[in-house]
């Protein structure tokens, strides 16, 4: 069970609705993989609403600011706009830290957002439960 502070869920939630009708994404830390303490939001380089990309000089600079925090990446975030928070068949083919959380926010009810997390290892999903605290 991962959990996450309801400031960091909110603040993932805001980010993918500003996102809309784009995929959003970032990135979590924490000092623990099940604590997700720390929401770093990216922008999505794709600008697309069926994938997202992370620049790498940003990314080197969230990782510089995660350092400095000493907090580790633990979780992946983006948003599927349209579809259920699972992941896509791309989504599982670029999962390439099997040690983090995979984390879905699916905007396809904008009333009513859900997350999900998955744990993504040799193309193997395994969903995890999220205690919001």
């Amino acid at each position: 069970m991962i959990s996450i502070p309801k400031t960091v869920y909110e603040a993932m939630i805001e980010h993918a609705k500003k996102g809309y009708p784009n995929e959003a994404c970032g990135i979590t830390g924490g000092a623990a993989p099940e604590q997700l303490n720390h929401f770093f939001p990216m922008r999505n380089a794709d600008e697309s609403a069926i994938s997202y990309f992370m620049d790498p000089r940003e990314q080197l600079e969230i990782f510089k600011k995660m350092r400095s925090l000493s907090v580790e990446m633990n979780g992946i975030f983006h948003s599927h706009v349209a579809s259920e928070a699972y992941p896509s068949q791309k989504d599982i083919r670029l999962a390439f830290y099997p040690e983090v959380s995979y984390l879905i926010v699916s905007l396809a009810d904008m009333k009513k957002p859900v997350l999900r997390s998955f744990k993504i290892e040799n193309e193997q999903v395994t969903e995890e439960k999220i205690n919001i605290e």
